[in-house]
């Protein structure tokens, strides 16, 4: 009967890094159903689940005096042992019932899937209470007539590749998964299966399979967190009837702990030629369609193809996922607002698993009848590979087709040989020697454990919580050396450690008494304490994180002399010491207190992908790839996104700038393009230390090269508000990079214009007299308006750029770039540009974008795939980026290393700058109505009696006067012009009076009254413009 895919989710409490940040938690729990709400709609209706279980352990703890979590009574926090009573208990019993039973944990990397399936310290999760509990079980059975048989495997999954983490040694590519042609399962070949006699041994067994997961993903630069890790339990149960016949009950127990299900970034890496090169992320797609097929099917469509076959983890979890096994999938959950989109598609993922139904039987054979079919078997494949004559399917096909075909077909064989001589042998030799063959192995677990309270040593960190505090080295008195064994075995240093940057001598260490000496061995050896290169001997300090080659980070434990600073934490992590090098290469990672959403996302995204650019710096340098790598902080001013209206996106950027060493071309990738080309640089990287020639490497498929592309060399923010008045604008504006340097100038001119783009003669006629930008935008709303950008000159200050130059930038509405030419062969290009921009009707929108838009006009400089430099190209990419790195240390300033992620600086500076000159043309306009007025004024008083015509001249004033009046601000012009009115009616008595008087002299009178007005009339016109004096 088919029975559905039990689904459990889990909420985690807040980690240290979401408490300091004040997150709010999205997830509610009651009963079995759980609700996500979206914190950026708080409105909106929280969207809700139904799981079998819902488990609360976000919060309503206590901490008992051994480290156990229990709940506080009343409240509905879900402990590990009430989580192991749910699920765990349901996997036990249906193991001594002989069912297969799966278990796998899925989630978003840091969400709490390891603490369920493995747990911490006290706090046990589910697999090795499992472990314990069958064993205990075990104990408790007398029966004579029964006997019970445990083995253990340990398998990880990176990269589509295949490792026995019960092996030191696995072969090139990984291990081979076969089919079992008679079961149609598919298989690990040659995986080993240890005996166990009891939990100890499991548990021994999973310290030695962490180690070499540790030691493997250290020197293959592998990322744990994208890594699936699988252990295998095999249960027997062998009974016997009074003929002495032997019947197996077998059970196999699958717990599998998925990698971080975090979406890859896809922002940049659409497009990339090598989008498809990388396998990293395959397996989990794989398996969320065939956890769609699956769940199609079982709502009755017909015709579903369940592509099991898409990836290695799906071959391996068929039986688990609709075939025989009873399965259970814990999701474990990220309660943080910040990790709203990860959570929701966790939630979604579960939803669709629960749809899933299996048909689970009792795996019971007798044993000689199982051993007779297999030993049937093996005659048959012998006599197959023997045999010869034409191969079935090869009509048509070449002969070396054919070779090719019956090549593949006897590695099958001899694989389906090999695993059912496995299974003979096993059944041969009694399982006390087996068992005993096993404990007397040599699973190298640390065998020192009491050197770690006594003996100076270093411990490992890794980005995996479970992986850290694994590996120890131990320092012994007097000299040790630290570096990379050499292949011929020849010469083997004291600390052996292997991977990207390590020199066969790399580092050695002088012990005498309590005190521990560091010195690199060889120049140019990679060796970093607490963040900063090691160049010199330095003693080395309890606590110190030591970083040697690209990524093996350690802490230096000194027990015999505690000197650690008191400001340092109890336990050192990962993180802790990646924020002291990303400190250290000048990047803010202090407290997340007071920064936004956005900015807490940049500096997680920061401290993630500092290491990897570190790392395939390296792996440029091993390859000897000329290239090198540096993250870069793209603001959304820098990339012309905040508040310009039309990209709609103004979150700043972690990216990442390749440079090529020999010709300085550089490349800006996104981290989404980044993220997917390092996975491949990984393979590139393995291939060549498994021998493989990487000169032959066509360029296509080279994660390292990229066409040549127009580089940004900076930005200019033009503000608008000066449209509002509406005035011209006539600025050299300054071109500054992405780390706000100056890197040139572009000459603009921006001004209001007719339809056909003429300037408009005399602005002042139009000019608005509004005081503030959004009274005067005011007054264009509704109307239609039009102005002109000429983009005239630039002047760059790097010669390199000669090559070419071209201005773009996009207006609000516009869906494509606007570009001028590309001007050739000079530093100081004339575009001689111009558009003209029409607006029909200005709205609220348009409005909006005058006040607070800008305008974004982006510098570009041609790269072509220009000679590489004939000295440069004698050395190494080692030494060049050394040469480099010398280079921008002689070069220095204190804004290159401050990457702040406050970003906005430099455009609050271009703003400021726009308000600044906002106000010069004002000011400039008002002086410019000044004179004019006195100029009219001076014209009409220098007329002779007859020529003084005052209608002429009061009609000319006034509308200099009122030019840009509106009815919402005439209280104010009429304040400003009192004075000039009663200048005029000064006039027109004059006027009246010279008729009367040919001689003149009332006429002086009137004008010396204009020049000596009484006191009242000087309060009422004291803050007004020298303007209103006519003489």
């Amino acid at each position: 009967m088919a029975e559905a895919v039990k689904v459990a989710v889990r909420c985690r409490p807040f980690n240290q890094r979401e408490k300091d940040r004040n997150a709010k938690c999205i997830i509610n729990m009651n009963g079995q159903n759980t609700t996500i709400a979206n914190p950026d709609t708080p409105k909106e209706e929280p969207k809700t689940f139904a799981f079998d279980y819902s488990y609360w352990s976000h919060d309503g703890f206590t901490e008992d005096s051994e480290g156990v979590l229990n709940p506080i009574p009343g409240s509905k926090y879900a402990s590990q042992q009430i989580v192991f009573d749910n699920l765990g208990k349901g996997v036990l019993n249906n193991a001594f019932e002989g069912y297969n039973c799966s278990l796998f944990a899925y989630g978003q990397t840091g969400s709490g899937k390891s603490y369920s399936m493995v747990g911490y310290g006290k706090n046990r999760g589910i697999v090795p209470i499992i472990c314990d509990d069958l064993f205990k079980t075990m104990n408790q059975n007398n029966a004579a007539n029964m006997r019970y048989e445990v083995t253990f495997s340990m398998l990880e999954i990176y990269n589509e590749q295949v490792r026995d983490l019960l092996q030191k040694e696995n072969p090139k590519g990984g291990l081979q998964v076969r089919q079992n042609p008679k079961l149609g399962l598919f298989y690990v070949q040659s995986l080993k299966y240890v005996p166990v006699g009891s939990y100890a041994e499991i548990e021994k067994r999973i310290e030695q399979g962490t180690a070499n997961r540790t030691v493997a993903s250290t020197n293959m630069n592998a990322t744990s967190s994208r890594a699936h890790t699988v252990v295998t339990i095999i249960f027997d149960q062998i009974s016997k009837d009074d003929s002495g016949s032997e019947t197996k009950k077998s059970s196999v127990m699958n717990l599998v702990d998925l990698a971080g299900s975090e979406r890859a970034d896809s922002t940049g890496a659409t497009g990339d030629r090598l989008k498809e090169g990388a396998n990293i992320n395959k397996s989990l797609s794989a398996l969320g369609n065939v956890i769609s097929a699956l769940a199609d099917q079982s709502m009755g469509k017909k015709k579903v193809l369940v592509p099991y076959r898409d990836s290695v983890l799906t071959k391996l979890l068929q039986n688990a996922l609709g075939g025989n096994s009873k399965t259970i999938m814990i999701a474990a959950l990220s309660p943080a607002d910040i990790n709203y989109d990860e959570t929701l598609s966790t939630l979604r993922y579960a939803d669709r698993a629960k749809k899933i139904k299996n048909n689970a039987v009792v795996n019971e054979n007798p044993i000689d009848k199982l051993i007779r079919e297999l030993k049937e078997e093996n005659e048959r494949l012998k006599k197959s590979m023997s045999g010869g004559g034409v191969m079935p399917g090869s009509t048509g096909m070449s002969a070396e087709d054919i070779e090719k075909m019956k090549k593949d077909m006897e590695e099958e064989i001899r694989a389906q040989l090999e695993a059912n001589m496995a299974v003979i042998g096993s059944n041969s030799a009694t399982w006390e020697e087996r068992l005993k063959q096993a404990q007397n192995e040599d699973t190298g677990v640390d065998q020192y454990a009491d050197r770690k309270t006594k003996d100076p040593h270093f411990v490992n960190l890794n980005e995996d919580p479970m992986l850290s505090n694994v590996i120890f080295h131990y320092i012994n008195p007097g000299v040790s050396t630290v570096g990379r064994q050499d292949r011929d075995g020849k010469s083997k240093p004291d600390i052996c450690l292997s991977g990207l940057s390590i020199l066969s001598e790399h580092a050695t260490l002088t012990c005498s008494g309590v005190t521990v000496e560091l010195k690199p061995a060889e120049q140019g050896a990679k060796i970093k304490i607490n963040g900063q290169p090691v160049t010199g001997t330095q003693t080395l300090v309890n606590k110190d994180r030591v970083m040697f080659g690209s990524n093996h980070l350690y802490v230096f434990i000194n027990p015999k002399n505690d000197d650690s600073a008191d400001d340092l934490p109890k336990n050192i992590t990962y993180e802790f010491a990646q924020k002291e090098i990303a400190q250290a290469k000048g990047f803010a990672t202090g407290s997340t207190a007071g920064l936004t959403k956005e900015q807490q996302i940049v500096q997680e995204q920061v401290l993630e992908i500092l290491p990897m650019v570190s790392e395939v710096n390296a792996i440029s340098e091993e390859l000897n790839k000329y290239r090198s790598f540096e993250v870069v902080l793209l603001s959304a001013a820098a990339r012309g996104a905040a508040n310009s209206g039309s990209r709609g996106d103004d979150n700043t950027r972690v990216m990442v700038k390749m440079k090529n060493l020999l010709n300085s071309n550089t490349w800006l990738w996104e981290r989404g393009k980044f993220m997917n080309r390092r996975y491949i640089m990984q393979e590139m990287y393995q291939s060549w230390l498994d021998g493989e020639d990487m000169s032959k490497t066509k360029e296509n498929d080279d994660p390292f090269w990229e066409p040549t592309e127009d580089v940004l060399i900076g930005t200019t923010n033009m503000y608008l508000r000066f449209l509002c008045f509406p005035m011209d604008f006539d600025y050299p504006a300054p071109v500054k990079d992405y780390k706000g340097q100056d890197e040139g100038v572009i000459d603009l001119y921006i001004t209001p214009c007719t339809a056909n783009g003429k300037n408009i003669q005399d602005l002042d006629l139009i000019a608005s007299e509004a005081v503030e930008p959004e009274e005067a935008a005011e007054e264009l709303r509704g109307k239609p308006f039009n102005f002109k950008i000429d983009v005239i000159s630039a002047r760059v200050d790097k010669a390199r750029f000669s090559k070419g130059l071209k201005v773009k930038y996009k207006m609000l509405k516009d869906k494509e770039d606007t570009e001028t030419k590309m001007v050739k062969g000079t530093v100081n290009p004339e575009f001689k540009h111009s558009k003209v921009v029409k607006i029909p009707t200005v709205t609220q929108e348009w409005i909006d974008f005058f006040l607070t838009g800008h305008v974004t006009f982006e510098l570009y400089g041609l790269q072509q795939e220009s000679a590489n430099d004939v000295k440069l190209a004698k050395m190494s990419t080692k030494e060049l980026r050394q040469l480099e790195q010398l280079q921008k240390t002689s070069q220095i300033t204190r804004r290159d290393t401050s990457f702040s992620l406050n970003t906005a600086g430099n455009d609050s500076d271009s703003r400021l700058k726009s308000e600044f000159v906002l106000l010069e043309r004002k000011y400039e306009r008002l002086l410019q109505k000044e004179k004019r007025l006195q100029q009219l004024c001076e014209e009409w008083n220098s007329k002779s009696g007859i020529e003084k015509q005052f209608k002429p001249f009061h009609t000319a004033v006034n509308n200099l006067v009122s030019a840009g009046a509106t009815s919402n601000n005439t209280a104010s012009l009429s304040r400003r012009t009192s004075v000039v009115l009663t200048q005029i009616l000064a006039g027109q008595k004059a006027l009246k009076e010279q008729r009367q008087n040919s001689d003149g002299t009332e006429v002086l009178q009137a004008n010396k009254q204009i020049q000596n007005p009484t006191i009242e009339d000087k309060q009422g016109n004291e803050t007004q413009s020298k303007a209103c004096t006519l003489m």
